[in-house]
This record gives C-alpha cells, sequence and structure tokens, in this order.
C-alpha cells in the first residue's frame, strides 16, 4: 500500500509542478490555488508512504517521479526540448529510481 502511495504522491507532484509553471511567478490565482491544493495531497501521500518506507528511498522515489513527469509534460505539452542529453539525463534518474525499488526491503 505504502508504493501505492508515493506513486500517487509523485503523480500529484507532476501536477503541482505544471500549476506552478502556469501561476507563472504566482501571478495567476487559479494555477496558484491548484499549486497549493496539490502540494498539500502530495506531501499528505508522502508522508503517509514514509510510515512504512525508509526516508531515502520514498524521497528519492517521490522526487525521481515528480522531474520524470515534469520532463515529460514539459516535453509533451509545453513543447520543451528533446535533446540527447536532456534524454540521458531522464534515463539516469529512471535507472537510479529503479535501483533504489529493487533493493527496498519493503
Amino acid at each position: 500500500m505504502a508504493w501505492i502511495l508515493l506513486l500517487f504522491a509523485g503523480l500529484f507532484e507532476i501536477v503541482w509542478a505544471f500549476l506552478m509553471k502556469a501561476s507563472e511567478g504566482f501571478t495567476k490565482p487559479w494555477p496558484t490555488v491548484g499549486t497549493i491544493a496539490f502540494m498539500i495531497v502530495s506531501f499528505g501521500l508522502l508522508s503517509m508512504s514514509m510510515k512504512s518506507l525508509p526516508l531515502g528511498t520514498a524521497y528519492a522515489i517521490w522526487t525521481g517521479i515528480g522531474a520524470v513527469g515534469a520532463f515529460v509534460v514539459g516535453v509533451a505539452v509545453l513543447g520543451e526540448a528533446l535533446t540527447p542529453m536532456r534524454v540521458g539525463g531522464v534515463l539516469l534518474i529512471v535507472s537510479g529510481l529503479v535501483v533504489l525499488k529493487l533493493s527496498s526491503s519493503h
């Protein structure tokens, strides 16, 4: 169950990161409110998952899901550059997440 909570925490992180970009420095009210709301849910789910998962593993996977997801949203939705170096960086993040998951005893 902790892994499912962590997955959803990471997915909510992607949403709040996108909404933060859309808020244009917190100058647009609705994206700002959405950012804060999704942050609260994301942090809450992360906190719940940390009741049984190791701190380092949970936090790294949460930020990794957010980083990779934000990268994908940036490329797919916002038209950001898809360069070999950026893809390589994301692949390194994903490989690190896999190693952390495989090394976890939970």
